[in-house]
């Protein structure tokens, strides 16, 4: 299964990427990540065609600026390359070592914001 980086510019994996590759043998369970994948899939259109995501995504953007989070992962980020030093460290080691600090510092009142705003977007669109 490969995973996928958060990257401050980008805002969640897409619905392939979600869900790991199946193998023969899983049955009921590729079924329901098939399910799964689908729902995702329309419900992210659906996000895309009103402009919600964008929406969303600026709304993200806003709020971690204004708690602080892209300093405090920039200073991270300074950091590490200050370790390590700047020839030896690659944009990639660089995403995969601030990534898992940089999701442990997005604020608990953030997350439960976008959460919300995601299901009244979900209610108001029930035919999903």
């Amino acid at each position: 299964m490969s995973t996928v980086s958060l990257d401050p510019r980008c805002w969640g994996p897409t619905a392939e990427q979600s869900f790991p590759v199946a193998t023969e043998g899983t049955g009921v369970k590729l079924s329901k990540m098939n399910k799964d994948a689908q729902l995702r899939a329309t419900i992210n259109q659906k996000l895309i065609e009103t402009g919600e995501r964008e929406r969303l995504k600026e709304l993200l953007r806003a709020k971690l600026t204004e708690c602080g989070w892209k300093d405090q992962l920039k200073a991270h980020c300074k950091d590490v390359i200050r370790e390590k030093g700047l020839e030896h460290v690659t944009v990639d080691d660089l995403v995969a070592e601030i990534t898992p600090k940089g999701r442990a510092l997005v604020p608990d009142s953030v997350k439960k914001e976008l959460l919300q705003r995601i299901r009244t977007f979900l209610s108001q669109h029930a035919s999903l």
